[in-house]
């Protein structure tokens, strides 16, 4: 796997780049966001770690960049800044995972790998008329493309995967938000709300169903 590590503390940055090369990895290591917007123009890569801190700008930014372009590539937010906020900012601005310094070499595998899985999917999902690009991370309702954010794809995306199950709030809460706690008041009621807005509000059927009490389902009930 080719890894691209933008990070610009030289010690964090070498012992990255042992232990992935350990692991039979082949890592890239760019110091700042300039350095590593030219390796992405140059490779291809499998993975991105990226520090939001660097010398040029918030690496932030490049994951937003890349998800801009319709580049999907798996990418990890390695920082020092630890508030709830600072996570949630980086989540919704299109990371697929948020690690806050200092972390254990095991914990950072257990993440990749975590990552890499869920990257690892059909390449299109559909239910009645509306249709995912995953690696594109585009949504279509019929010929309508549906803006969403990060949080409500990854939302949508594993609701679809599993149409026709009802999901509880814990278990969106535990795939969605990484946590067995709210983040937020009623979190997941009120990205349902927006979901709802957007992919149900003016067509037909409505897809995303509640069972109350128990929790959400996204289906065509008209199939």
């Amino acid at each position: 796997m080719k890894v691209l590590v933008v990070e610009d503390e030289r010690k964090i940055a070498g012992f990255l780049q042992r232990g992935l090369g350990d692991e039979g990895h082949q890592v890239e290591i760019a110091g700042e966001l300039s350095l590593a917007r030219a390796a992405l123009t140059d490779h291809g890569f499998d993975l991105i770690l990226v520090d939001r801190m660097l010398p040029d700008g918030d690496g932030l930014d490049l994951i937003r960049q890349l998800r801009r372009a319709g580049d999907s590539t798996p990418a990890i937010c390695l920082t020092a800044r630890d508030r709830i906020e600072e996570k949630v900012t980086g989540l919704q601005g299109g990371a697929d995972d948020y690690l806050v310094k200092p972390f254990s070499f095991e914990e950072l595998l257990a993440r990749i790998e975590a990552v890499l899985r869920r990257s690892r999917t059909e390449p299109e999902l559909k239910v009645g008329d509306l249709r995912i690009d995953v690696p594109a991370r585009r949504v279509f309702r019929g010929a309508v493309e549906i803006r969403l954010t990060a949080r409500e794809f990854d939302l949508l995306r594993f609701l679809v995967e599993r149409k026709g199950q009802v999901i509880s709030r814990t278990r969106l809460l535990e795939a969605v938000w990484d946590t067995s706690h709210d983040p937020g008041t009623n979190s997941v009621d009120v990205y349902i709300s927006y979901l709802r807005s957007k992919i149900d509000k003016g067509f037909d059927p409505p897809l995303v169903h509640t069972l109350r009490g128990v929790g959400y389902v996204v289906e065509d009930k008209k199939r």
